[in-house]
C-alpha cells in the first residue's frame, strides 16, 4: 500500500494465505483496497458457497471486488462451473448480494480451452499466462480484449523465467533494464494487458519493479529495442525459422503417445537455451506429471519413441524434433518438482 500497490490477490488454495492477510487488511480503509480471492470448480453448489465463506471468514471481510474460479484448466472445469446448479449460480448470487464485485476465472489450461470459457461471455476478467517466454496464449488475450473483459497476468517473473535469479546474459541482453522490468514492461505495454502479479518475500522486492515504472508511459518505445537483441539471439542460436514457426501444428499433450507435452517442452528449450535460463526450465519442466492440471502432461520419459513420428506428422520439423526432445531432457530432468500448494 505505501508503493500504491492496492491489489491483492489470494486464494483458498494458498495454504495459510487468507489468515495471515485478514489482520494486516483491516489497518487500511477498505474503499482503497481492491481484493481477489479464488475458489476452485467445486462437485456442488453448496460446497463451492461454503468454500467462499471461509475465505471471506478468514479475510475478515464482507465482500471481495474480485472473486475467480480457480483453475478452469480442462472442459470438465468449465462445464462444472457452467452448468445449471453450478459455481457460476452461486457467484451470480453473490453478485446480487452484493458480496462480489465481478467474476473472473484463472486458468493453466491449453488455449482452447481458456478461448471456450471467454467465449462464453459469462466472465468479467482471466487470470492467464503470458509474457515474454510464452506467446501461446496471445489468441486468448486477444479474445478477452474483444469482451472488454480484464486480463490479470499471472507470475509473469517466477513462471515467465525466475527472472529474479542472477542472469548474466538476460542482463546483458536487457540492458538498461533489469529481465523483471523488461518483463513487466513487456506486459504492460499492451494496453489489453491490465495486471501483473508481483510474488514478494519481503519490502525491497517491489523496489525493481517501482523503478521499472519510470518508463511506464514510454513502455512500449522502451522495450523495443530489448525485444529485437533478445529475439535475434534466439534467432542466432536456433535459426529464424525454428523461432516463428516452432510451435506450429504441434498437437496438444492429450494427442500425443504417452500424454507427453510437446509443446510445452519445446516451449521450454527454445527459450531457456539460448538465454540460459536453465533453473527455471529445470523448475518447469519436473513439475510435467507431478502437478496434476494445473501443469498438464507428461515429459520425454513417457515418450513412447516408435509412436512420436505420427504425433509429429504435421509439423514443418518433425524431423528435427526428436533430436530436441532428448536433449531438453538431458538439460532439464532432474528430480520432480510440486507446486507449491502441493508441498
Amino acid at each position: 500500500m505505501e508503493v500504491g500497490i492496492n491489489h491483492i490477490e489470494t486464494a483458498r488454495g494458498y495454504g495459510s494465505s487468507e489468515m495471515q492477510l485478514g489482520p494486516v487488511l483491516k489497518q487500511f480503509p477498505r474503499e482503497k483496497l481492491i481484493i481477489q480471492t479464488k475458489v476452485m470448480p467445486k462437485p456442488t453448489a453448496q460446497e463451492f458457497r461454503e468454500t467462499f465463506e471461509t475465505c471471506m471468514r478468514y479475510l475478515g471481510l464482507d465482500h471481495v471486488e474480485l472473486l475467480s474460479i480457480h483453475g478452469i484448466n480442462h472442459l470438465g472445469h468449465l462445464d462444472e462451473t457452467l452448468r445449471k446448479g453450478g459455481c457460476l449460480e452461486v457467484c451470480r448470487e453473490l453478485q446480487r448480494e452484493g458480496r462480489v464485485r465481478s467474476v473472473g476465472f484463472s486458468t493453466h489450461a491449453t488455449p482452447d480451452v481458456i478461448s471456450a470459457a471467454i467465449r462464453s461471455d459469462e466472465f468479467d476478467y482471466v487470470n492467464l499466462h503470458w509474457y515474454f517466454v510464452n506467446d501461446l496464449n496471445r489468441a486468448c488475450v486477444a479474445e478477452a480484449a474483444q469482451r472488454d473483459m480484464g486480463v490479470f497476468i499471472i507470475s509473469p517473473n517466477d513462471k515467465g523465467g525466475k527472472l529474479y535469479l542472477e542472469l548474466p546474459k538476460m542482463r546483458g541482453l536487457c540492458t538498461p533494464l533489469t529481465p523483471m522490468q523488461f518483463n513487466d514492461l513487456y506486459c504492460l505495454a499492451r494496453p489489453e494487458i491490465h495486471t501483473l502479479s508481483l510474488g514478494a518475500a519481503k519490502p525491497s522486492d517491489f523496489d525493481e519493479h517501482i523503478a521499472g515504472l519510470e518508463h511506464y508511459e514510454r513502455a512500449a518505445e522502451v522495450v523495443a529495442p530489448i525485444e529485437r537483441r533478445l529475439r535475434a539471439e534466439l534467432e542466432r542460436v536456433l535459426g529464424a525459422d525454428w523461432c516463428q514457426k516452432w510451435f506450429t501444428r504441434l498437437p496438444e499433450f492429450a494427442a500425443v503417445p504417452g500424454q507427453v507435452n510437446l509443446l510445452e517442452i519445446l516451449r521450454l528449450w527454445t527459450y531457456a537455451k539460448p538465454l540460459e535460463l536453465t533453473e527455471w526450465a529445470k523448475f518447469r519442466y519436473n513439475m510435467l506429471g507431478n502437478a496434476d492440471h494445473w501443469f498438464p502432461g507428461e515429459h520425454v520419459e513417457k515418450l513412447d519413441w516408435n509412436q512420436i513420428q505420427a504425433a509429429l506428422a504435421s509439423s514443418p520439423f518433425a524431423d528435427r524434433i526428436p533430436a530436441i526432445l532428448k536433449e531438453a531432457h538431458e538439460l532439464f530432468h532432474a528430480a520432480p518438482v510440486k507446486r507449491l500448494s502441493q508441498t
